[in-house]
């Protein structure tokens, strides 16, 4: 029998693995092309290749961790000492080879350590969640969610605020750490009790279900606008914008909008079904960044409100599609680290996608951080960060419509 939850547990665990997920890919980029000199085209190709390495990586994890789900707590205390001793290479010391190898090998451990622990986290809710009530799934989301919103928050600012301390990236490095010490402490006991795995429910039992399939496919078409905006958000502030300085209050203007909306979003899924909720978001996040191709030079405030709008979106996002999937799993997979195993690829994928695609675009454009550029490389990365979002979330829209989701009572109803 799992351990009752403790919803605390889950939201500073969620806080950590999402500081070293979506943030890095906003912070390292740059700090390597700023502090080290490496090209964007190389820094794209090193991502790219560690995503084709994630094609089979993160199946093996989300079969590795439901293996090891009689030992899971050890297997996790490993996973977050590899987590935290990567983002200090990564950030708090200066690289001992080529930076371009040092980022390379500091990106891996550090998100072969984020899969595997963000498998171990949503395959042990799946357990848990039943024991708080019918709304379980939806209850230990909105905690978890919730916690992995603020976890950006924080991640995504801390750089800037601790600027004044003459080391920002290495000083956030070991508050990182630090957080990895209370999250572990916080999530003691929580990993036994584990289901017995049938031997059917594997990656075959996930992909042959076609609802799980179709909400994979959601979760890659929706995910992937998150990513395109975070790859280039620095560079537009700084560029189009022109607003040196602003990009932490934006970010965090950006990510406490979707923590603060997330549990409201939970409340209107249980009232009126996920889906309608998850459609709305999307339709809010489309008008948002369509607004982004009326601004340029110094139309902060304006940037400020599409931050407010398009974060509130993300909110949804965040709280609702992993909780229909954690629901679908326990139906069809109820140790369903495989499952998981499956959606942390999806989401890392759409992080590739992102740097592979739009960082050589740039620099083909002539596009260099931090200095003068043409107005045409100007114009290219306003429409890579309004209108690509656009497309992909119409087709997360239409993928989601006609998707079954018969989860109870009312059809999205979670």
């Amino acid at each position: 029998m799992a351990p009752a939850p403790s919803r605390l547990g889950y939201a500073v665990f969620a806080a950590m693995l999402a500081a070293a997920g979506l943030p890095i890919y906003i912070h390292a980029p740059k700090v390597y092309v700023d502090s080290y000199g490496v090209g964007l085209t190389a820094l794209a190709g090193v991502l790219f290749a560690l995503r084709l390495f994630d094609v089979v990586q993160d199946p093996v994890l989300g079969w590795l961790a439901q293996r090891l789900r009689g030992h899971r707590a050890l297997a996790v205390i490993g996973g977050v000492a590899v987590l935290a001793g990567s983002m200090l290479g990564l950030f708090a010391m200066a690289p001992p080879i080529a930076p371009i190898w040092w980022f390379a090998l500091m990106m891996t451990g550090l998100f072969s350590a984020f899969s595997f622990l963000t498998i171990c986290m949503y395959a042990q809710g799946v357990a848990a969640a039943p024991m708080l009530g019918p709304q379980g799934y939806l209850n230990l989301a909105a905690w978890r969610e919730t916690g992995a919103l603020l976890g950006v928050c924080v991640a995504a600012v801390a750089p800037t605020a601790l600027d004044a301390t003459g080391d920002p990236y290495g000083n956030f490095a070991l508050g990182f750490a630090g957080l990895c010490g209370i999250a572990l402490w916080l999530m003691r006991g929580q990993w036994s009790g584990s289901r017995v795995a049938t031997e059917e429910n594997g990656f075959r039992t996930v992909l042959s279900d076609p609802i799980a399939r179709r909400l994979l496919i959601v979760a890659l078409m929706n995910a992937a606008p998150v990513a395109v905006s975070s790859t280039l958000f620095l560079f537009y502030v700084e560029s189009v914008l022109a607003a040196p300085g602003w990009e932490g209050p934006l970010l965090l203007l950006f990510f406490l909008a979707a923590a603060v909306s997330a549990p409201v979003w939970t409340r209107l899924a249980a009232q009126f079904g996920a889906r309608a909720m998850l459609i709305s978001a999307m339709v809010l996040a489309i008008a948002s960044f369509s607004l982004v191709l009326t601004l340029g030079q110094g139309d902060t405030m304006g940037f400020a409100l599409i931050c407010l709008a398009s974060g509130a979106a993300l909110g949804a996002d965040f709280a609702l599609l992993p909780a229909l999937f954690a629901r679908r799993m326990e139906q069809i997979a109820p140790e369903a680290a495989a499952g998981f195993g499956l959606w942390a690829f999806v989401s890392k994928l759409t992080l590739a996608f992102a740097a592979v695609v739009l960082l050589p675009a740039l620099e083909a454009a002539g596009f260099r951080s931090g200095a003068d550029n043409p107005q045409g490389a100007l114009d290219l990365l306003t429409y890579l960060y309004a209108l690509v979002p656009c497309v992909l979330k119409l087709g997360a829209i239409a993928v989601l419509a006609t998707t079954p989701l018969p989860e109870g009572g009312r059809q999205t109803k979670i």
